[in-house]
């Protein structure tokens, strides 16, 4: 097992920017002699300063001793050329995302450091593999790609190209577990793990509002009190910056030679078109400029209670809302499950979207007064749920739908009839593409839920949550999905296809 390297060795980082900067805070935290350098004439320097005032901030928070802060700062270096490297064990580049800017710096680099120096660059984007062509020793080079802010965000992915030794790959896992993060090991494919895995988030909220489902505040608020996600996906682009977050796209698409499953959005090309790129320009998706309003989400308005309410089964839907309308002293009745009907208020017939429109669904079903439910992570917490409602429902029956759930405290809103609505097929996407990357030899099950919850914060890894709603389930709305848009970009992963048959789920 390999080990991770000793505080003895030096570690140098090339480029003082924001992520060079953090890298280096963390290197220095974990007790190694740190050199920091960059092309800037004091940028270094200034660099060094900050951090240095960061871990003065840690100790007046007693989050360090005085003395350890001391100590952390004085063991940054600011450094003027590659020469004044040549004693470092590991160099990691954080400099600008292009390919041949990185393959010479590393070319200058071998030139100057010692054969047994592991090199390692923080690229979100760029193949670890084409990096190491460049080089003498391309073994000795993998990614270690953090993220922003470095001393904050736990996850760190290691990645390794074609020509990368294993054991260099072990040492930078272990180190960065010694440095307080959590590592997960990743082959150099577009978009690493995160990067890969997190585009249906934006790309399925794209697709709903391009279809007129629903406006992006409205489909942000199902997304974070259903789906329980801590920023909606249009707030979340916003905040990324549009150019920053169409880019990446572009480049998994074309990575992928153009798969449809990573098509980038014609909304999102006009608002990069248009300067709109989000907070730093004051407008994306909402108007950030100062005093601007955020708009509020659709909801609908409160409905008259209904009297005969029965709850079917004891699906999750179905055991949530019986507690909840015990809990607000609601009369009702239950029964045994009937199909996939999760309840019933007069007329009305509630069911958990399984991919198909609510129209297809009553017309497939033969039950006209058809309504449909997003899923949540969690119903019996979940503040707000989205529905849709068929074609052929007649309008008391809708209202008795969403009387029913307002009933159990849930704030309603009605999205047009979207198949899979939005939480749904967004869940089902990211499972999708978790399986993948999985089923490529990117990763395993366990690091591809480990970097989407520490890498982008999602309440639940996509596989934990496949677990969760049944990969039949999952299944059945890509399934459904695929039948409607007549897309390559809803086919179900081989993997997925493979666990409907297995007794071991993601394992």
């Amino acid at each position: 097992m390999s080990q991770a390297l000793s505080t003895q060795n030096v570690v140098a980082v090339i480029g003082a920017g924001a992520m060079g900067a953090g890298i280096a805070q963390v290197a220095a935290a974990a007790g190694h002699t740190v050199k920091l350098l960059d092309n800037r004439p004091g940028a270094a320097a200034q660099a060094i300063t900050g951090i240095r005032a960061q871990f003065e901030k840690m100790a007046a928070k007693g989050k360090l001793t005085a003395e350890a802060a001391l100590a952390a700062g004085a063991r940054l270096q600011a450094v003027e050329q590659l020469a004044d490297l040549a004693d470092a064990s590991l160099v990691v580049e954080a400099i600008l995302e292009n390919l041949q800017v990185k393959q010479t710096l590393f070319k200058d680099l071998e030139a100057v450091v010692s054969a047994g120096c592991m090199l390692a660059s923080n690229t979100s984007s760029i193949s670890i593999t084409a990096i190491g062509a460049a080089l003498q020793l391309p073994q000795r080079l993998a990614g270690l790609h953090f993220f922003n802010p470095a001393p904050l965000m736990a996850l760190v992915e290691v990645v390794s190209g074609l020509a990368t030794d294993p054991d260099v790959a072990n040492t930078l896992f272990a180190t960065a577990a010694a440095w307080g993060k959590t590592p997960v090991h990743a082959k150099s494919t577009p978009g690493f793990i995160v990067n890969r895995v997190a585009r249906p988030y934006y790309a399925e909220a794209l697709r709903v509002l391009q279809e007129g489902g629903a406006d992006c505040a409205t489909l942000d608020a199902c997304c974070r009190e259903a789906g329980g996600f801590r920023m909606g996906p249009f707030e979340l682009m916003d905040m990324i910056g549009h150019d920053v977050n169409f880019a990446v796209t572009n480049s998994v698409w074309r990575a992928f030679f153009n798969d449809p499953r990573f098509l980038p959005s014609l909304i999102q090309q006009d608002l990069v078109d248009a300067g709109y790129l989000g907070k730093k320009t004051g407008r994306g998706f909402y108007d950030h400029s100062a005093g601007a309003v955020k708009p509020l989400s659709a909801t609908v308005p409160a409905q008259v209670q209904p009297h005969d309410i029965v709850v079917y089964g004891t699906s999750n839907a179905a055991q949530a809302l019986v507690a909840r309308l015990k809990a607000r002293n609601l009369s009702f009745t239950q029964a045994q499950a009937s199909g996939d009907t999760v309840a019933t208020a007069g007329s009305a017939t509630l069911r958990v979207t399984d991919g198909r429109s609510a129209t297809r669904c009553a017309f497939e079903t033969k039950t006209p007064n058809t309504v449909l439910m997003d899923l949540a992570l969690d119903y019996g917490a979940a503040t707000r749920l989205a529905i849709s409602v068929a074609a052929q429902c007649d309008r008391a029956a809708a209202s008795s739908a969403i009387g029913l759930l307002q009933a159990a405290g849930f704030a309603v809103s009605q999205l047009q009839d979207i198949p899979g609505l939005i939480v749904m097929r967004t869940v089902a996407m990211l499972a999708n593409e978790a399986s993948d990357a999985v089923n490529q030899g990117v990763c395993d099950a366990a690091a591809v839920d480990t970097a989407m919850c520490l890498g982008v914060n999602y309440p639940l890894g996509p596989l934990a949550w496949a677990r969760a709603i049944g990969i039949g389930t999952v299944s059945t709305v890509l399934t459904h999905l695929a039948q409607t848009y007549v897309e390559d970009r809803y086919r179900t992963s081989p993997l997925i296809q493979h666990q409907l048959f297995s007794a071991k789920v993601f394992s």
